[in-house]
């Protein structure tokens, strides 16, 4: 799932944007809060392991923080001039139908969030019960098929996000030193790169424990890592969510050998590790979450005034 993630980034042009210096200083912080991102978007790239939780963190924190500077722009008198121009309209009206698609897609990553810390708290649960080497493969079994249906699921939000940025249109044509297409095109910037950092997001979620360009390991191959091993193997490799793909397959396969007390640790530890990093991630969307509804309501408090 690494290299998907890697190979999706490579698909958009990193770049530095650069905007007018005789812009009010709140586009100049716009630019630099851009750039930023731009730079975590590059840094994803040279990432050979499965990006980890406090990586896609920074990514919202710094989401969030653009957000705050967009709505500046907005409140800019200079902007709401140009906005309420007739010839103007369709900026603002391409604004808003973009916000729509933005909280649909955030939206959707919050319940995929929130489905997930409960499928994983409930595993939690039910390995400190220990009610035998059967229940626990049976609430294993149960986990792995929630996996399986939430990729599919994060599939489905990925192709939401591709048409999106399909219908995103080019801002390197505008003119950025008329003032309208510079707001045009930040707004176009920013749009692109919240769909940059909600497709990690996702792709965090549905990380595997194996290597899909290779083939990946087989079951058996990994059963037979020794604990050592394995547990060298999910730290280096995988993110927060495939070292738990990891830890079960392993603890499954001690089950098998009557030897499960060292796995059903290490999959306690990596599960906890997990829940800590969903609870991490939901706090960061909602903050963006709520900066788009702002977004959007500034928007069209121009637009009724």
């Amino acid at each position: 799932m690494a290299d998907s993630s890697a190979n999706l980034v490579l698909q958009y042009h990193v770049r530095s944007i650069s905007l007018p210096s005789r812009l009010p200083p709140h586009s100049i912080k716009i630019e630099a809060e851009l750039n930023k991102l731009k730079s975590w978007e590059t840094s994803l790239v040279s990432t050979t392991n499965s990006v980890s939780a406090e990586t896609i963190k920074i990514g919202l924190l710094g989401l969030a923080e653009l957000y705050n500077c967009v709505e500046e722009l907005i409140h800019s008198p200079l902007t709401q001039q140009a906005i309420l121009l007739p010839q103007n309209g369709g900026l603002v009206e391409e604004a808003l139908e973009g916000s729509v698609g933005l909280l649909d897609s955030c939206g959707s990553a919050r319940d995929l969030f929130g489905m997930m810390k409960e499928c994983v708290r409930d595993l939690q649960s039910a390995l400190r019960r220990k009610g035998g080497d059967s229940s626990i493969e049976s609430n294993i079994g149960a986990y792995m098929c929630f996996r399986k249906k939430m990729k599919k699921d994060v599939t489905k939000c990925l192709r939401a996000l591709k048409r999106k940025e399909s219908k995103t249109g080019s801002s390197t044509l505008l003119d950025i030193e008329h003032y309208p297409m510079m707001v045009m095109r930040v707004l176009r910037e920013v749009t692109s790169i919240t769909i940059s950092v909600f497709r990690s997001l996702l792709l965090f979620l549905s990380a595997s424990s194996s290597n899909t360009k290779s083939g990946g390991w087989s079951l058996i191959s990994k059963l037979m890592l020794t604990r050592s091993e394995a547990s060298e193997r999910g730290q280096k490799t995988f993110n927060e969510v495939g070292s738990v793909d990891f830890a079960l397959q392993s603890l499954h396969g001690s089950i098998q050998r009557n030897d499960a007390k060292v796995d059903l640790q290490m999959a306690q530890r990596r599960l906890q590790t997990l829940d800590a990093s969903i609870g991490s991630l939901e706090a960061g969307l909602d903050c963006v979450f709520r900066r788009l509804i702002q977004n959007r309501v500034s928007l069209l408090n121009i637009l009724t005034h």
